[in-house]
């Protein structure tokens, strides 16, 4: 019976418009490494192994992440359409099945608002605090989810972990595997549909910055270090290092960001201090956590910049 409904639920172009807004989610160097599939009870989003990046992930981690920050696009735009779906992660997929049919709740329509002018801010963020109401409901929220986000107070504890975040970066940029992974998908011109163009890569990293972001070739720094006043840094992860929990800390992540946008915040996002083992370690410790961070994020007030393009849904269906 399930079945039946949700395949009169979901026509094709119900379909090939959730995967539209899916791919609008996050990924690193903008890889997009998803595949959406409908099956015959429901849709699964899978890891595309054809877009992996052996250097930067080599454990698939970050690749899990962004399937399941897609597939949380993908159940908004159900959801607005009337056609809402279970959510479900497995150890390599991300399944949607459908659910009883209900109008959208306010939340909703407002997380999916911002999938389309949510995206990720790689430039000098403005010198105005964040207010604690705000960074309160981004905590609830992850926190309702299934999460966790633990705010980095100014001070030892963030200088602690921007160099961290740092050394991270400087590891990395010590393999010459990073360095050519990082130059492939970042040496397009802006209108290419995947990687990160001139535009969106934002000024190259200032030396004096807070958080070290990672060099796409942007144009030369600005001449800020952009500390910012009280600046919102924060330690994102789940309850859980499995991969099925990998895909469910991606869907919880894009709710976490689209929150964010829709109260108003730019985010930037620093990936590097998981990437490398050891430094990953070191914040799990210095956080008290049982489980592994997934992400650390900054947020704040930004002018908007220029959005990285997404390949269309004919490239990522089937």
């Amino acid at each position: 019976m399930r079945t039946r409904r949700g395949a009169s639920m979901w026509d094709q172009d119900t379909f090939v418009s959730a995967v539209g807004d899916a791919v609008r989610a996050p990924s690193i160097h903008n890889s997009q490494p998803w595949r959406f599939r409908r099956t015959e009870g429901g849709i699964e989003v899978r890891v595309d192994p054809a877009r992996a990046l052996p250097a930067t992930d080599p454990d698939g981690r970050a690749a899990r992440v962004s399937c399941g920050a897609a597939a949380a696009n993908l159940a908004l735009s159900l959801a607005v359409a009337e056609a809402p779906a279970d959510v479900a992660t497995h150890a390599g997929a991300v399944h949607l099945t459908p659910a009883v049919p209900r109008p959208p709740t306010p939340l909703e329509r407002r997380l999916h608002w911002q999938i389309w002018r949510r995206h990720t801010n790689r430039s000098p963020f403005a010198d105005t605090a964040v207010a604690a109401g705000v960074t309160t409901q981004l905590v609830r929220q992850v926190e309702s989810d299934g999460g966790w986000l633990d705010l980095v107070e100014d001070g030892p504890d963030l200088h602690a972990l921007a160099a961290l975040t740092h050394e991270a970066d400087t590891e990395l940029r010590a393999d010459p595997r990073y360095l050519a992974e990082l130059r492939a998908w970042s040496t397009g011109a802006d209108q290419d549909v995947e990687g990160v163009g001139p535009r969106a890569a934002g000024a190259t990293p200032h030396p004096g910055e807070l958080m070290t972001r990672r060099d796409f070739g942007g144009p030369g720094h600005e001449g800020t270090r952009d500390p910012g006043r009280g600046p919102v840094v924060a330690v994102f992860g789940v309850h859980g290092d499995r991969p099925a929990d990998e895909l469910r800390a991606g869907i919880v992540l894009q709710r976490l960001l689209l929150l964010a946008a829709d109260l108003g915040l730019a985010a930037a996002l620093f990936s590097q201090p998981i990437e490398v083992p050891a430094v990953r370690e070191q914040v799990r410790l210095a956080l008290h956590r049982s489980h592994d961070p997934q992400l650390v994020l900054r947020f704040g007030y930004a002018p908007s910049t220029c959005f990285t393009n997404r390949r269309p849904p004919s490239d990522v269906i089937g």
